[in-house]
């Protein structure tokens, strides 16, 4: 009975290491697998994030780039209303007086004054931007940024 016993304790044993050792080989590969994945991954990651840095400054830049554009349109568009209120002020005046100097007179300041708006507000938005430009290339060189990778 013993012995019985002590046969069923060792075939019990042994189908145990049976399937513990497919069991360990496995663990040991999926292992081995996972730690390639994380040196690879420590390679390739600070590329990436460089990547991703410079679109985001891509994109910051864009922006600006845009915004700039719709100041300027807006300047622009003032300065077009400006004109649609001179001209409505010149045919009220042509209607109610209608002296051909005064026209003219008029038509010639509210032109002046069109281009006046315009040109001041492009040269202060230029100066801006261009401080602006100067301001990033010289933040750029002390650190070392490059946009062109």
């Amino acid at each position: 009975m013993v012995d019985l016993a002590v046969i069923i304790i060792a075939v019990a044993f042994v189908v145990l290491v049976g399937y513990l050792v497919p069991t360990i080989l496995q663990v040991k590969r999926t292992v081995g697998q996972s730690e390639r994945l994380l040196i690879r991954l420590n390679h390739e990651l600070p590329g990436l994030i460089k990547d991703a840095k410079g679109t985001n400054e891509n994109v910051r830049v864009l922006t600006e780039q845009a915004r700039a554009g719709m100041e300027q349109a807006t300047v622009f568009l003032n300065a077009v209303g400006d004109v649609g209120q001179t001209v409505t002020q010149v045919h009220k005046t042509v209607r109610g007086k209608g002296g051909a100097f005064l026209v003219g007179f008029t038509s010639l300041l509210a032109g002046l004054k069109a281009v006046r708006s315009t040109v001041k507000e492009r040269v202060h938005k230029d100066k801006e931007r261009v401080h602006k430009d100067k301001e990033r290339v010289h933040k750029d060189k002390e650190g070392g940024v490059s946009y062109g990778d």
